[in-house]
């Protein structure tokens, strides 16, 4: 009984620092590109360097796919899940948010909001890329900074957003979270409100995307972000939108099983995407 009094008093005091948990940076090197590649860097709205990896596509590029990676690691971690993008005709590009791998600064909420900001501007920025013909795909945390940076960034006209087993919300899987603690499932609503705030999350505005199309991605054995989450998004999110349900799937295994299924149909809906953009593009 003390014990369990000591864990609550100490998520009470917690106040707002779960939202440090969600970040898990480091600045090992476990893979890279095994094609052509460019180390580039470019600043975050605050000044703070960041640095990520540009990788042209193999023949004449259709469009553009930038990738927002999830919590852990950095891009080199994460380079697996996309590796396969510039042989299927399309340029890459790929960053690390600040205090990730080379980027510069030390990780929060606010911080990956300017970053996730500021790589879709310096992608639109570049010229060998053409801005009406580019892909947001976001994985896990990236699902969240991905919907952000579309949002934050109306003047860049994206051709469509990925989300692979992304959360609902900040609080959500918070909340979640707290419901596995023994004993402590009958406190998740408040404890998630006192533990961690709910700014840039992406189920309160996922739909805004509109009239982009939105493709949300979820394994029904994710059991790192449940597969409620991606549910819950869709049932949020407004048409143009699709669901692809990963059966017996755990977390973020659609892009990284042996077989191309998946793959291949991300694919051929970024090409479908780039030759029919929407119209419009969302409000911040």
């Amino acid at each position: 009984m003390i014990r369990i009094f000591l864990t609550f008093f100490s998520l009470l005091t917690l106040c707002g620092c779960a939202n440090s948990l969600f970040y898990h940076p480091d600045n090992r090197i476990y893979s890279s590109p095994s094609t052509p590649y460019e180390t580039v860097s470019f600043k975050s709205a605050d000044g703070t360097t960041l640095s990520g990896w540009f990788l042209p596509a193999i023949g004449v590029p259709s469009g553009t796919i930038i990738h927002y990676h999830g919590n852990a690691a950095n891009i080199s971690n994460h380079y697996g899940f996309v590796k396969w993008i510039p042989k299927a005709g399309f340029n890459l590009f790929m960053f690390d948010y600040r205090g990730y791998g080379d980027s510069k600064g030390s990780p929060s909420r606010n911080g990956l909001h300017q970053d996730a900001v500021a790589a879709l501007r310096y992608l639109a920025s570049r010229k060998d890329v053409d801005k009406k013909k580019i892909v947001a795909l976001g994985q896990s945390l990236g699902g969240a900074t991905a919907v952000d940076a579309v949002l934050s960034v109306p003047e860049v006209a994206v051709c469509g957003v990925v989300m692979d087993s992304a959360f609902y919300s900040y609080r959500t899987i918070v909340k979640d979270k707290i419901a596995l603690i023994p004993l402590l499932g009958w406190a998740q609503s408040p404890l998630s409100f006192i533990m961690a705030t709910d700014g840039y999350s992406p189920g309160p505005r996922i739909d805004q995307i509109a009239p982009i199309p939105l493709l949300i991605i979820h394994g029904t054995h994710d059991n790192v972000v449940p597969f409620a989450h991606g549910k819950k998004l869709f049932e949020a999110a407004i048409h143009p939108k699709t669901f692809w349900r990963v059966e017996h799937g755990v977390h973020t295994s659609a892009l990284i099983q042996p077989h191309p299924l998946f793959r291949n149909r991300l694919s051929q809906l970024f090409h479908c995407w780039i030759k029919q953009p929407p119209k419009s593009s969302p409000q911040a």
